[in-house]
């Protein structure tokens, strides 16, 4: 990530974007889903089919990879990505939630093979994903 724009000052126009990310919190916890081609925990996320918008791709990809339906998600802003294979930048539209209990009701399917929540006041869970961890601590406030 080389650059985080508030949602307040419009959508970014210099670079596509393409994705759609999720930061769910439920207090001092933020989900993660871990990725079984990335081997890696990271924020809920992917990307935006032809003909739908950045929110419709994040409430589909936050149930598809954890189970949660949460129709009412907050836009934070754009994380702007400089991504090398090939070279180019993207935006991802950085959605939030919080939620008042932990969702745990969670079936490993193809590509996510489970769900956690990461308590944000220790240190980071083994095989994170840096970007998403740090991405998702600036939209939780």
């Amino acid at each position: 990530m080389t650059a985080f724009v508030p949602a307040a000052l419009g959508q970014p126009d210099d670079a596509p974007m393409p994705a759609a990310l999720v930061a769910v919190r439920c207090g001092d916890h933020l989900l993660l889903v871990f990725d079984r081609y990335r081997r890696q925990w990271e924020l809920p996320g992917g990307g935006i089919d032809p003909g739908e918008g950045p929110h419709e791709a994040a409430v589909r990809e936050l149930q598809e990879e954890s189970g949660l339906f949460l129709p009412e998600l907050h836009l934070a802003g754009y994380a702007r990505f400089r991504l090398t294979r090939p070279p180019r930048t993207e935006y991802a539209a950085v959605y939030t939630a919080e939620v008042p209990a932990r969702h745990d009701d969670f079936t490993p399917n193809e590509e996510i093979g489970g769900i956690r929540w990461w308590d944000t006041t220790g240190p980071p869970p083994e095989g994170a994903q840096i970007i998403d961890l740090t991405l998702g601590l600036l939209v939780m406030g």
